[in-house]
């Protein structure tokens, strides 16, 4: 399980996070109620260049005040809180404070959570389990736009999707929102499709409004519901 004792080999995280140049500094709330898991955290959060830890919350009631405060970039959520779920949080937050990316941390698995999680305004779904150097990639991903998810979580998803006619969607659109399922950021995106990242967001523009979303995890979560694209 991640954060026990080997879960401080954060300098494998460092070193992967100094290789690839990232000169912003991200700031990260931590809400989890074990104790341990929450400061190991902080640990490899603060000890990795260019990560900051602003905030370290036993409960969602106690971390509200502070991540409003605060305004961090990234929130790493656990699911199973004490009080007001991790869920219910996500709700409150993303209603708070619409542009924060939150990142959600936990051992739950079940389909259902995960697509609640994901409704609720996740940007992405890890489970505890995830090496610290993918973890510092995925807040990483998530601040630029990604939506990152355990290889489990993914797998999941992915056997969830199938193609369906009821979509008005093009097919480019549709490209699109396949890889934003996936977990690319927009840049990634415009890569593999040979396009322009503002293409993309023009793209992911007109997905919102088709789709009646508002952001790339509602994007993930309808696609998710309505099966509106094949993985």
């Amino acid at each position: 399980m991640l954060l026990n004792q080997r879960f401080y080999e954060a300098e494998l995280g460092r070193k992967t996070l100094s290789q690839k140049g990232i000169s912003e500094m991200i700031t990260v709330a931590i809400v989890e109620d074990d104790q341990d898991i929450r400061e190991s955290l902080a640990l490899l959060i603060n000890g990795t260049p260019n990560f900051s830890c602003v905030g370290i919350y036993p409960s969602f009631e106690k971390a509200l005040k502070g991540i409003i405060r605060e305004q961090p970039d990234v929130v790493l959520m656990d699911i199973g809180l004490p009080g007001v779920s991790g869920i219910e949080g996500i709700k409150i937050l993303k209603e708070k404070i619409p542009e924060i990316d939150i990142l959600v941390l936990t051992i739950q698995s079940e389909d259902q959570v995960v697509f609640d999680a994901l409704c609720a305004g996740a940007c992405g779904y890890l489970m505890k389990d995830t090496p610290p150097a993918q973890l510092l990639d995925a807040i990483q991903e998530s601040h630029s736009g990604g939506a990152p998810m355990s290889t489990r979580i993914a797998r999941l998803v992915v056997e969830s999707f199938q193609v369906t006619s009821h979509s008005n969607l093009t097919q480019r659109e549709t490209e699109v929102l396949t890889h934003l399922c996936k977990g690319k950021s927009y840049k990634m995106i415009a890569d593999d499709l040979f396009i322009s990242e503002e293409t993309v967001r023009r793209h992911i523009k007109n997905i919102y409004r088709k789709l009646e979303v508002h952001s790339k995890s509602e994007a993930v979560a309808k696609a998710f519901k309505e099966k509106l694209v094949n993985l």
